[in-house]
């Protein structure tokens, strides 16, 4: 590591770094203690995800374990019992799902289907008296994230969302540098994340299962960013959507750009788009700034300051974000990405998409 390196990395210390987050403190320290047990977690939707993303998160989690699959694919369903060993008990189909609740083997529910699925297993899970972590956007609505709340708090089971990036070590040195305010107050951010997308029979470029466009899939770590970044929520949004082939996106949007105002006087600029690729985070503070690019990803991504670069770890952080879920549970406290915090982005989603329809500014 050169000097440069050193002096940069003395923004954020391995120490200072570990004591910020433990979730994300016991993978890579690797010294967390052994649970009493490992909770076991049922993948609702075998797809992209699960298979190449959650499955091995799984295998090498600390707190909880692969123990059950729901799918509508009977072939999948047998590919993952050899590969996995799942037990044939342990498997549901959709219409079998709500007999999971007499599976004591089974203790979280993971939701990783459509967006427009999600409130419906969610609810579910919850009076089948299980614990739900249901990937992001959490809802098509704000009216079904709150029932989905309601259902959750009813039922005395925890919902999560999965912000898998609030245990991610580059995004946590955003949110340190940002709240903290280690370069001055963060004056203007600007992010974007989108990739290309012109499969006409995908499911995100069909409105009723989707409920929206990019802004709906990868626009939203533009929201989670600068709100973590300031720790504040926006009071304002406007909103601008570019399509340039209709044809393709008829029921979504293609390129949507907007602005949220923060009360500190911060100005967020993002941008989402199916029509390229892009993919980074800049904070401009009054002192100095700091980015990342790649921001967003799977990673390894990257990070420099105006002092110099950042180096952390790779990390797998479906393996942090699960395990920090499962240790609360565990543990009797609330889980560190509830309901709640996926009900705010529902809020300025829809704030968002008002905006690009009326052309005006909309409170949030």
């Amino acid at each position: 590591m050169t000097q440069r390196h050193r002096k940069t990395n003395s923004l954020l210390s391995r120490r200072e770094f570990l004591g910020a987050s433990a979730a994300a403190a016991a993978t890579l320290s690797g010294i967390a203690a052994q649970p009493e047990r490992r909770l076991g977690i049922a993948l609702v939707g075998l797809g992209n995800y699960s298979t190449n993303q959650l499955a091995p998160a799984l295998a090498a989690a600390r707190n909880c374990r692969l123990a059950g699959i729901v799918t509508g694919t009977p072939a999948k369903a047998a590919r993952w019992r050899e590969q996995h060993g799942i037990p044939e008990a342990n498997v549901y189909d959709y219409e079998t799902f709500d007999r999971i609740a007499d599976n004591p083997e089974i203790d979280v529910v993971y939701v990783v289907l459509p967006n427009s699925m999600h409130a419906e297993f969610t609810i579910r899970a919850a009076r089948a008296g299980k614990h739900v972590i249901c990937e992001k956007p959490m809802s098509v609505t704000v009216a079904e994230a709150e029932e989905m709340i309601a259902a959750c708090r009813q039922a005395d089971r925890q919902l999560a969302i999965g912000y898998r990036l609030h245990f991610e070590p580059y995004n946590l040195e955003m949110k340190r540098l940002g709240q903290q305010q280690v370069f001055g107050p963060v004056k203007l951010i600007n992010t974007q994340f989108g990739f290309p997308l012109r499969d006409r029979s995908a499911w995100r470029l069909q409105h009723a299962l989707a409920g929206g466009g990019p802004l709906m899939d990868v626009g939203i770590y533009c929201i989670q960013a600068a709100r973590y970044v300031t720790g504040e929520e926006p009071v304002a949004v406007t909103a601008q959507e570019v399509k340039t082939e209709p044809e393709i996106f008829q029921g979504v949007e293609e390129t949507l750009s907007w602005q949220m105002e923060f009360p500190s006087g911060c100005l967020a600029n993002c941008a989402t788009s199916y029509a390229t690729y892009t993919e980074r985070l800049e904070c401009c503070a009054t002192g100095g700034w700091f980015q990342l690019r790649p921001a967003f990803g799977y990673g390894p991504l990257a990070g420099e300051t105006s002092q110099g670069p950042l180096d952390f770890p790779h990390v797998r952080e479906q393996t942090a974000h699960m395990d920090a879920i499962c240790r609360a549970i565990l543990d009797g406290e609330p889980t560190p990405v509830p309901g709640e915090e996926g009900l705010r982005d529902m809020r300025i989603i829809e704030a968002i998409y008002r905006a690009a329809r009326s052309g005006s500014r909309v409170e949030v």
